[in-house]
């Protein structure tokens, strides 16, 4: 496994639950947006309107492409509603900032969600200025993880190659078309809502119960 981590120079980052952990409930807070959002959109109850945005979740990789999907939902109106949260539990992270910094190589994030909130979340974990890139939602075509194409716009947009990769990532399912194209993956377990559905074992290369631990073992094979 030494060798497995020690040939890569690309450290690709998920963001929500992955940089900072689940107890901050800050992704509760963009669920609930969601679940507004339904409701107003189709007219229904906030029970009702979460059943359809789990549903959407599980089955189209986020709930953004269900709405796209079924409903024709325009994406930036629903990704500045449901970003519009208080980041204010997200505090700033030195021993995780310098972790990455020390990373031999370029690290980027890669997410379901936009590039303006990404940014929002970063600065306030005192990470802005460590990563070269952001790809988000809107540069996958509005294709999320774990589609494949995701994954292929990502590398071509950072001009990349997986077997040179490392990707970490809080949900298990978002894992497996990163091992398949060669990248080495880490599985942030953390309790992270479905982090654990679809799991796969093949697809793992390396599990932790945080990013820090993660990083602290990664560092550790240098």
């Amino acid at each position: 496994m030494d060798t497995l981590f020690q040939s890569r120079r690309n450290w690709i980052f998920d963001l929500d639950n992955t940089l900072y952990h689940p107890r901050l409930a800050i992704f509760d807070k963009i669920d609930a947006k969601m679940g507004e959002f339904i409701a107003n959109l189709l007219n229904v109850d906030l029970p009702q309107a979460r059943i359809v945005q789990k549903d959407y979740f599980r089955d189209h990789g986020t709930t953004l492409a269900g709405l796209m999907r079924f409903h024709d939902v325009e994406p930036h109106h629903f990704l500045d509603f449901v970003h519009d949260v208080d980041l204010s539990a997200i505090k700033p992270q030195p021993e995780l900032a310098a972790q990455i910094a020390a990373l031999p190589g370029e690290k980027y994030i890669f997410t379901n969600a936009d590039a303006p909130y990404a940014q929002k979340v970063l600065a306030r974990l005192g990470l802005d200025g460590l990563f070269t890139d952001v790809h988000d939602i809107h540069a996958t075509g509005y294709q999320p993880k774990p589609e494949a194409s995701a994954y292929t716009s990502m590398l071509d947009s950072f001009g990349i190659v997986p077997e040179e990769s490392v990707f970490f990532e809080d949900m298990a399912r978002n894992l497996k078309p990163a091992n398949q194209m060669g990248m080495a993956t880490i599985w942030i377990n953390n309790g992270a809502e479905l982090g654990a559905h679809d799991h796969h074992d093949d697809h793992i290369d390396l599990t932790a119960n945080s990013i820090e631990q993660a990083l602290d073992t990664i560092h550790a094979m240098f």
